[in-house]
């Protein structure tokens, strides 16, 4: 039995690790096996290190939030209190757990009669009862500023890096005589960098507060860890860097919108907004379809030629790119219904229609991928 099953491991490793699937024709495991300049070729034992350096980042999060974004959250007027608490009520808490937490109006009638409460105040119970469950303002505050200055510190990371390669003027490059294309300090430590990021927020999840989106974010962190690890085994590391700077280039100013939302600057968010979302279309719909797709789909193909792992890889991008297109377009269609439906306005300094467009830039802001998944409502001032 234990030798059938060692066996049986043994076809499943192999398999996984198999030069027909993950290299080009003639080439083999052994090839890379060599020095070549630099940090050698990429190999899947790198990985490894990203696991304490993961920790490491994790850490220095910790710290960063506790000793910078702390004080400037309470400096531009945050507070450092947690949300209300409602009255303890057994038979409430019971229906709030069990039940609903969003009663209709059939229930709440019933609920006044078995507590003898207004309606009302039944409602405001469950109200701040369902705020009790979200993290606070200073806690998101914190989370947000920490991702922006990594955001924005592997982006010009990147971008300073990728100035002084040729991949990044010349595209062809990033296949030029590949699979045998040696390691760099600077693509090393960009790519193990951002790798370990995202791991440290696939640890962070278990320890901040639970929210509603957690699986949907660990499937995210997930998603993007394989998509990274792969491309590095498979040493497609140029254009991975590639992909990653490109997508760097709107995440910081999506954490920096998020600020100014809970520092109620809302001109501010409103701004930062929309020039994320410029920076979004333009990058997710112009930039990665015709520069990216483009030499990794036709450039690649008439230089190295397709095989197995490299069906792959084109293929999740090629996934990856509808997502953007979706993304987009929810984007567009929410901005446009909401400036039709505001055509019509009222005497005052409120529009319906700044009312309706401030309403989705701040629901939509905090909807986005790679955001907090929940949705804001601010009022119109």
């Amino acid at each position: 039995m234990a030798t059938a099953a060692a066996g049986a491991l043994g076809l499943l490793w192999g398999w996984l690790w198999s030069e027909r699937f993950w290299m080009p024709q003639n080439v083999s495991w052994a090839d890379l096996e060599g020095p070549g300049d630099g940090y050698g070729y990429p190999q899947a034992r790198h990985i490894l290190s990203v696991f304490p350096l993961a920790a490491g980042v994790f850490s220095v999060r910790l710290l960063f939030e506790r000793f910078i974004a702390k004080p400037c959250a309470l400096h531009v007027g945050i507070q450092d209190s947690g949300p209300y608490q409602p009255q303890p009520n057994a038979i409430l808490e019971k229906v709030f757990i069990s039940i609903t937490k969003y009663p209709d109006e059939k229930r709440l009638e019933g609920l006044s009669k078995q507590l003898d409460w207004d309606v009302r105040k039944i409602q405001c119970w469950f109200r701040h009862r369902r705020n009790q469950d979200k993290p606070p303002t200073l806690t998101k505050f914190c989370e947000s500023m920490w991702r922006f200055t990594f955001y924005l510190c592997i982006f010009c990371y990147g971008i300073r890096f990728l100035w002084s390669s040729p991949w990044f003027w010349d595209t062809r490059q990033c296949w030029h005589r590949y699979p045998f294309q040696p390691l760099t300090s600077g693509l090393y430590y960009y790519y193990i960098m951002e790798l370990a990021f995202y791991w440290s927020l696939m640890f962070s999840q278990f320890t901040d507060i639970k929210r509603k989106d957690f699986l949907i974010m660990f499937v995210h962190h997930l998603a993007t860890i394989g998509l990274i690890t792969f491309s590095y085994i498979n040493n497609m590391v140029r254009v991975g860097t590639l992909v990653m700077c490109l997508h760097d280039a709107s995440d910081f100013l999506l954490e920096a919108a998020k600020l100014a939302n809970y520092a109620k600057y809302q001109r501010l968010c409103d701004t930062l907004f929309v020039i994320f979302s410029a920076v979004f279309m333009v990058t997710r719909l112009g930039i990665y379809p015709f520069w990216i797709l483009n030499t990794t789909l036709f450039e690649s193909w008439e230089m190295i030629g397709p095989y197995p792992s490299w069906w792959l890889f084109n293929g999740l991008l090629l996934i990856l790119q509808v997502l953007h297109v979706i993304w987009s377009y929810l984007i567009a269609r929410i901005a446009f219904k909401a400036l039709i439906r505001g055509k019509v306005t009222y005497p005052g300094r409120i529009t319906p229609r700044f009312c309706i467009l401030h309403s989705f830039l701040t629901s939509f802001l905090f909807s986005m991928p790679g955001g907090s998944w929940t949705i804001s409502s601010l009022a119109c001032v």
